[in-house]
């Protein structure tokens, strides 16, 4: 049988690692990407945020139909979030 015995919490990792990275988010529903700006127990906050319609292939440094949100600051609920990382 094998244990968990011992557990480590490490600061900077997941999303707290990619602050101030354009980031792709895939969510239940939509793909966001932008800059991400803040994180906290709820959401998440982008600058320069888009909604991604159609991301065409993933290793293309753009997407084929990203359409920018409004306002200066558009925020994500952690509870959406399926899979996120560092946009090409």
């Amino acid at each position: 049988m094998r244990k968990i015995v011992q557990t480590v919490e490490v600061d900077g990792e997941g999303l707290e690692a990619l602050l101030g990275e354009d980031v792709m988010v895939w969510c239940a529903n939509y793909i966001y990407s932008g800059t991400l700006e803040g994180v906290n127990e709820k959401d998440i906050m982008l600058t320069k945020a888009h909604i991604v319609y159609e991301t065409g292939p993933l290793t293309d440094s753009g997407y084929a139909d990203a359409q920018p949100l409004p306002g200066d600051k558009w925020y994500v609920r952690i509870d959406f979030i399926e899979s996120y990382g560092a946009a090409s």
